[in-house]
């Protein structure tokens, strides 16, 4: 991916990296970086500890809950990828207020990429946009992350030079992901809405992903919002029938939107009741990314 000058290449492989939500997407963007970077990973769960070793990464226990374990990641690296999600109550992140707080006591941070979500701009009926669309929460969960989102800017605009950037992230699948794999939920049968009543929903290769994760940790522009999502442009009904097609699974059923409301949770209700079109210019543009997986019917097929 990273095509550094000679003389530039000593310095770019004792770059340290510290991923804060080092999941899934973090354990893949992990792979990229550690031919070149020295890669660190704070954690909670101290029986993962083993488990990131194995991937070549160097846990560090702390909790972004209780802000003095964090005080061991103050210029402890350059370069910072938060995909840590915020509390599940309240309508302040405080878990990025902490991490921000500790990485603000001592040393210079160059860049930090923060994953958010696109479901701060609430429901657009359909809209095409890019990212100067204002956000419009409709959820506490949604207002949490743009006050995250709000952290970030913030704190980079004072950081000495820090480039703090924002990627904004839709639904992230691939086969090989847990709680990724679209097949999972056509086996459930879980409900789809009605034609007349279907969202169009946004998506992203948990690989391609990463990979903008890591350019960004390069490239991103200061206070800049990135839509990290592919090509894509389909109605959630039609894309689990193509899934449901393409595996051989039979087609979930259709409910009209009065008929959702009453058997769905709220909070599967709030991601059926949202539907925007994204744009990516930026991403490929600005982060320079070439989608591995442009369309789900690419990333989908083994």
């Amino acid at each position: 991916m990273f095509n550094p000058q000679p003389a530039r290449h000593t310095r770019f492989r004792q770059t340290r990296v510290l991923i804060v939500g080092c999941g899934d997407v973090g354990i893949r963007a992990a792979r990229l970086l550690r031919p070149h970077c020295r890669v660190l990973a704070l954690t909670s769960q101290t029986e993962r500890a083993a488990e990131l070793r194995s991937q070549g990464v160097l846990p560090l226990i702390g909790n972004l809950d209780a802000p003095a374990t964090l005080a061991r990641l103050a210029g402890l690296a350059p370069r910072i990828l938060h995909l840590a999600p915020p509390p599940s109550q309240g309508e302040q992140d405080t878990r990025t207020a902490h991490l921000l707080q500790a990485l603000a006591r001592r040393g210079r941070v160059h860049s930090l990429v923060y994953g958010s979500t696109t479901g701060v701009y609430g429901d657009a009926g359909g809209a095409q946009f890019d990212e100067t669309r204002p956000v419009r929460p409709a959820t506490a969960r949604a207002q949490r992350r743009v006050d995250a989102e709000s952290r970030v800017r913030a704190w980079g605009q004072r950081g000495h030079g820090v480039r703090a950037s924002i990627l904004r992230i839709p639904g992230i699948y691939a086969l090989d992901r847990e709680g990724g794999d679209p097949r999972e939920r056509v086996r459930r049968g879980s409900p789809l809405l009605a034609p007349a009543d279907d969202v169009f929903t946004n998506h992203i290769h948990a690989d391609d992903l990463a990979r903008a994760c890591v350019l960004a940790l390069w490239r991103g522009r200061p206070g800049r919002v990135v839509h990290a999502c592919d090509d894509t442009d389909l109605r959630m009904g039609d894309y689990f029938d193509w899934v449901a097609d393409h595996f051989g699974l039979p087609r979930a059923p259709r409910l009209t939107r009065a008929e959702a409301v009453q058997v769905m949770s709220p909070m599967q209700w709030s991601f059926m009741s949202e539907s925007r079109r994204l744009l990516n210019h930026r991403l490929k543009r600005e982060l320079r990314l070439r989608l591995t997986f442009p369309t789900i019917e690419q990333g989908l097929t083994p």
